[in-house]
């Protein structure tokens, strides 16, 4: 990784951050992304302080003009792109009856659309380079949860989408990983919007006993200089991928059961 070129969605705090500073220590440099100026400077100016040459960039995943601008500024700073992560998300918790279909388009937009937009400006730049283009999704690609109807739906739709572009460039040499954590402990959960659109503010699960976004992005980043394909992480997120292919039945149950002793959950209990 050094010398590398990184360019992170979604990088000013949870596991963007962490995958910042994860890369970053290999001697890569890394251009990072978010909307807020404020959050981006903490986490450049704390880059700088570890030694990790940086530039923030504010930008919106959503927004296509703001990612073809993205990766042009990064390659008129650094001449090149070598790896692109597509982290940047956002979460929704609400009942699907209860939902407006805006707050599904909100996380589509976001985690789907913003995942199409970089790699579509990216991807010209790592042809040249035969690096890599790094998809963060979720179990929730794997496995529809309830309550998460629109996040489970993006993850399917980036899953779906990183398979096919990994199948057309089979023969180009880039290298493409669709990364899914289990439950890690993130921003994620405090930012996730209600059934009107609202970051309801809080988590609705133990983040102490998850796994940590540090840790997270140091199985990513091995991931990657392994060049793997996929990336399943957490003994649950694993079982939750491989039961689901043989007994869907039973983990539709435990699944529903699981999320229903969720703090809040909508769901009844069983």
């Amino acid at each position: 990784m050094n010398q590398s070129v990184v360019v992170i969605t979604g990088a000013s705090s949870g596991i963007g951050q962490a995958l910042a500073f994860a890369f970053g220590r290999t001697g890569a440099a890394i251009i990072f992304c978010g909307r807020k100026a404020d959050a981006l400077q903490t986490t450049a100016d704390a880059l700088t302080a570890a030694g990790i040459t940086n530039l923030p960039v504010v930008a919106d995943v959503s927004v296509e003009a703001d990612m073809k601008r993205l990766m042009e500024e990064t390659v008129s700073r650094f001449g090149r792109i070598d790896i692109l992560i597509n982290n940047a998300g956002i979460s929704m918790r609400a009942l699907f009856v209860d939902t407006d279909p805006d707050v599904l388009r909100k996380v589509m937009d976001i985690n789907f659309m913003g995942t199409v937009y970089a790699t579509r400006y990216a991807l010209p730049h790592i042809l040249k380079t035969k690096g890599s283009i790094v998809g963060i999704s979720s179990i929730a690609g794997y496995k529809g949860l309830p309550v998460r109807s629109g996040y489970s739906a993006s993850k399917f739709a980036m899953n779906g989408f990183l398979e096919a572009i990994r199948i057309e460039l089979r023969y180009s040499g880039v290298h493409v990983l669709t990364a899914c954590p289990g439950f890690t402990a993130s921003n994620i959960r405090f930012s996730a919007l209600d059934n009107h659109g609202k970051a309801t503010g809080d988590t609705m699960r133990e983040e102490g006993s998850m796994m940590s976004s540090e840790e997270c992005a140091n199985h990513i980043l091995k991931a990657v200089q392994q060049r793997k394909r996929e990336l399943i992480l957490t003994g649950q997120g694993k079982l939750t991928v491989f039961l689901n292919k043989l007994l869907p039945g039973l983990v539709d149950k435990l699944t529903y059961n699981t999320l229903a002793k969720e703090k809040d959950s909508p769901l009844k209990r069983v």
